[in-house]
C-alpha cells in the first residue's frame, strides 16, 4: 500500500512523486511529516521522516530558523540583511563579512569565473531595471542600462579568504544572489535536520530541491521532470539536489521580442533564448548556480558547462518544443 504526494514547482518543471509504503515505514518505526512556511519569497515545504510528531517539530523548527537566519543575510529585499549593509558601503574598504555570506560570494565568483560573467551575483543594478520594467511595462532606456553597467561585474568585487573580507570597487553596487542562496539555504536546513538526527528529508523551495536519505522502504526520493525525454521523466535522488531556471514565469515583451526576468549580466538584457533548464548536482548551491548559468550561456555552452562539473548533469527544454524536449546534458 504506498500513497502518493505531489508539489509542483519552478514553471510546473519539478514535481515530487514521494511514494511511501506504510509497511515499510511502520517497520523503521518512523512516519512521515509535513511542513511549509514563507521564506525567501516563496513557499518552502518539508517532508521528513521521524520517530514521533514531537521530533519532527523540533527538527524543522531548527531548520526553518536556519533558513530564516540565511534570509537576514542574503536578501536584496530587507534593507538591514548584512547583504544590504555590505552593498551600502560599495566604493569603501573591505568589509568583513559572515561566514555563510563569504562562502556563498567566494562560491559565485569561482563560476562567474569559470562563465566568463555569465553568471554574476554584482547583477543587481540590471535587475531592478528590469524589476520596474515588469512592473511598469516601461523598457530601460540605453543611458539607464548605460549607468548601471559601470556598476557591473564581477572583476569589482575583490574578496580576501584569510580576513573573511569584500570590497565592492565601484560606489552603488549592487549584489543580487537569487541565483544562487536558496540553494544553500536548503543545504544548510537538511544539514541542520542531520544534526537534529533527522537523515531522510526532502526541502524544496521554489525551483530548488535537495534531499537526503531515502524514504523507509524506497530506493531514493523519485521526482518527475516535465523537460526530460519520457523514458528519464523520472529521477531517483539520494543526498542530492535539483534546481530548475527558465523565464516562463516572469518576463516583459517589448517590439515584439519577449525579454525573460533573467538577465545577462554581459548585456544587462533579459534572456531570450526561452529556455527551460533543470540540473541535478550534489548541493542544492551548485544545482542552484548552474541552472542559472546554463540559461544564460544557452544550450550549447550550457551543456559544456554542465559536462565539466563533477556529479551534475542537466536536462534543457526551449519552449518552442512541445513534444521532443532535448536529451539529458551528461
Amino acid at each position: 500500500m504506498s500513497h502518493t504526494i505531489i508539489c509542483t514547482s519552478l514553471v510546473e518543471m519539478l514535481s515530487i512523486a514521494l511514494l511511501s509504503p506504510v509497511r515499510g515505514t511502520l517497520e523503521q518505526g518512523l512516519r512521515q511529516y509535513h511542513y511549509t512556511q514563507i521564506h525567501m519569497g516563496v513557499q518552502v515545504r518539508i517532508v521528513l521522516y521521524a520517530p514521533d510528531a514531537e521530533t519532527a517539530a523540533r527538527a524543522c523548527e531548527a531548520a526553518f530558523h536556519r533558513i530564516a537566519e540565511l534570509e537576514d543575510i542574503m536578501s536584496d529585499y530587507r534593507p538591514t540583511s548584512e547583504l544590504m549593509r555590505l552593498c551600502a558601503q560599495a566604493g569603501g574598504p573591505p568589509v568583513r563579512v559572515s561566514d555563510d555570506l563569504f562562502l556563498v560570494l567566494q562560491q559565485a565568483q569561482a563560476l562567474a569565473q569559470r562563465t566568463g560573467g555569465a553568471f554574476d551575483v554584482t547583477v543587481g543594478p540590471y535587475v531592478r531595471l528590469w524589476r520596474r520594467a515588469r512592473k511598469t511595462g516601461q523598457f530601460p532606456s540605453a543611458e539607464e542600462l548605460q549607468r548601471a553597467r559601470a556598476r557591473v561585474g564581477w572583476r569589482k568585487m575583490r574578496l580576501n579568504p584569510d580576513t573573511k573580507t569584500v570590497q565592492l570597487l565601484v560606489p552603488g553596487m549592487q549584489l543580487d544572489l537569487g541565483g544562487i542562496a536558496k540553494g544553500y539555504a536548503l543545504d544548510c536546513a537538511l544539514a541542520t535536520l542531520k544534526q537534529q538526527g533527522i537523515t531522510r528529508a526532502l526541502l524544496e523551495a521554489g525551483g530548488d530541491i535537495v534531499v537526503g536519505e531515502a524514504p523507509p522502504g524506497e530506493p531514493g526520493w523519485r521526482i518527475e521532470i516535465a523537460n526530460a525525454v519520457p523514458e528519464k521523466r523520472f529521477v531517483t535522488l539520494v543526498n542530492a539536489a535539483i534546481s530548475s531556471s527558465g523565464d516562463v514565469e516572469q518576463y516583459i515583451e517589448f517590439n515584439g521580442e519577449r525579454y525573460s526576468h533573467i538577465v545577462d549580466p554581459r548585456t544587462g538584457l533579459g534572456l531570450t533564448n526561452r529556455l527551460a533548464v533543470t540540473v541535478i548536482a550534489p548541493q542544492g548551491i551548485t544545482s542552484d548556480s548552474l541552472a542559472t548559468a546554463a540559461c544564460v550561456l544557452g544550450e550549447r555552452k550550457g551543456r559544456e558547462l554542465i559536462r565539466s562539473v563533477p556529479g551534475a548533469r542537466a536536462y534543457v527544454r526551449r519552449a518552442s518544443e512541445t513534444s521532443s524536449p532535448q536529451p539529458p546534458m551528461r
